[in-house]
């Protein structure tokens, strides 16, 4: 090998090299931590006056999926009063190379269940649970008739996330529409501008994303077209359900279980 060959080989390598590493250390420079003080823990109660709550259990498919630490899946009930559907999923610690937990939205995984999404405002809606205000997606889903209010929203270390929720709204109407005929979900995602939007918004936000993280989700039937009846009860539901918590205990209870399991 020449000697001007062997510097183009040098050269080439440490152009590759500079970008392996710039690609490495680039998120420690361009997120920012959230804030110096941790936001509010929440935990979920299952014992709430005047409510019996039914376990309903989430299938492995599903857990494989989130690959959630602990999850809660159910139903409130009370004698006066509509069930109130729950789910809440938690992962305690940061895992690399695992799909993000707020990616299975409703907007995807209900919309492919079969149930369809009606248009409804507001989208988002503002909740204060406990002290803290979380911005809750909005949405009403029907399935042959038996159409429900759901309110999903996630957080991170106790804080509400930089952005919305709603990357797979506009794939949801689009599947729905007829699209699926001729395309899959998965490409509808890929062709979809709403989607490449809201993960650029996410990108730029700059907002740190490592930490504990919880997604949450309540709902409630509005057979009897009372939506205003059903946001009431949804809110006034999450202050009783979830209150503030101790992370640092959760997370050595859920090391102990899975070390017994």
């Amino acid at each position: 090998m020449s000697g001007r060959e062997r510097r183009t080989v040098f050269i080439v390598t440490a152009a590759l090299a500079t970008v392996v590493v710039g690609l490495w250390f680039f998120p420690s420079f361009w997120f920012r931590r959230g804030g110096d003080q941790p936001g509010t823990w929440l935990s979920e109660r299952k014992e709430i006056p005047q409510f019996k709550f039914n376990e309903v259990p989430v299938s492995e498919s599903a857990e494989r999926i989130l690959v959630a630490d602990k999850t809660m899946n159910g139903e409130y009930v009370a004698a006066d009063l509509k069930p109130i559907r729950v789910f809440s999923a938690k992962r305690y610690v940061e895992k690399q190379n695992e799909i993000g937990l707020f990616v299975h939205t409703p907007d995807r995984c209900w919309t492919q269940a079969g149930w369809e999404l009606e248009s409804a405002m507001p989208q988002l809606i503002d909740v204060k649970v406990n002290g803290t205000e979380i911005p809750f997606e909005r949405r009403i889903f029907d399935a042959q008739g038996n159409r429900e209010l759901v309110y999903f929203a996630g957080l991170v270390d106790g804080r509400p996330l930089p952005y919305r929720l709603d990357q797979n709204l506009s794939v949801a109407v689009r599947f729905q529409q007829g699209d699926k005929e001729d395309r899959t979900a998965s490409g509808l995602r890929m062709s979809d501008g709403h989607f490449w939007k809201r993960l650029w918004e996410a990108f730029e936000s700059r907002e740190e994303l490592f930490g504990p993280k919880h997604f949450i989700r309540v709902s409630t039937p509005v057979n009897d077209g009372d939506v205003a009846a059903g946001d009431e009860r949804l809110q006034r539901f999450l202050a009783q359900w979830l209150q503030p918590g101790d992370y640092a205990r959760e997370r050595r209870e859920w090391q102990v279980a899975a070390v017994k399991n």
